[in-house]
């Protein structure tokens, strides 16, 4: 009976060893390698570019710079930000880690840079609140 017990003690540990989980391992530092895209507002309020697709799981730095004389902008794309991981947000030598965002504002010839990983596929609206209707709106199409 002893050495029934001693086998099968043998048998699931040899078992354990066989079904136990592989550990992943990440190929690199993720956030060493941003994909940049940018977002330029000229001085007459217009952006050099509306649609951007990303990809999930993809590490990105967007950098957004107001040109415009005199404007304070409100950058806003809630439902791009309840679907991703943000992991700061840079404007001059300061830098905020938040756990969430509604609203990034940028004074008159000032840059911001959002990192973000999109985590959701979908098609998510940004836009410069109060500046729509002029065409400071876009779309970000996460595959």
């Amino acid at each position: 009976m002893r050495q029934l017990i001693l086998g099968l003690r043998l048998i699931a540990g040899l078992l354990a060893l066989v079904v136990a989980p592989t550990v992943a391992h990440a190929a690199g530092n993720l956030a060493s390698r941003p994909i940049d895209i940018k977002l330029d507002i000229d001085r007459n309020l217009k952006p050099s570019d509306t649609n951007y697709t990303l990809e999930t799981g993809k590490y990105v730095r967007w950098t957004i710079t107001n040109n415009a004389p005199g404007e304070e902008l409100q950058i806003m794309a809630p439902d791009l930000w309840r679907n991703s991981y943000l992991e700061h947000i840079s404007f001059g030598n300061n830098e905020v880690f938040p756990f969430g965002v509604y609203a990034v504002e940028i004074d008159e010839d000032q840059e911001v840079k959002i990192f973000f990983v999109p985590m959701r596929p979908g098609d998510y609206d940004w836009y410069i609140k109060g500046q729509e209707q002029r065409g400071l709106k876009g779309k970000f199409i996460v595959r």
